[in-house]
């Protein structure tokens, strides 16, 4: 029973991050910096008759940046 210890624990941590997304979808409108994301200069937008492309270039480095940084804080903290 011994290596069955890290499968809980990564299960439980599993199970926290979905609560935690869950509440994000729900309750993120009423966060007001959290509308913003999409919407940021440097994100691209072309709109044309009959086609419209959007890419949340700026976005998707924040959120990449945000992440990289709490990972290596876990990992940090982890040691």
């Amino acid at each position: 029973m011994q290596n069955s210890f890290p499968i809980g624990k990564t299960l439980i941590l599993a199970g926290i991050l979905l609560v935690l997304g869950g509440m994000f979808v729900l309750y993120g409108k009423y966060i007001p910096w959290i509308n913003k994301l999409g919407k940021l200069p440097g994100d691209i937008q072309i709109q044309k008759e009959g086609f419209s492309f959007y890419f949340p270039l700026t976005t998707c480095i924040l959120i990449s940046a945000a992440m990289t940084l709490l990972s290596l804080m876990i990992r940090w903290l982890s040691k």
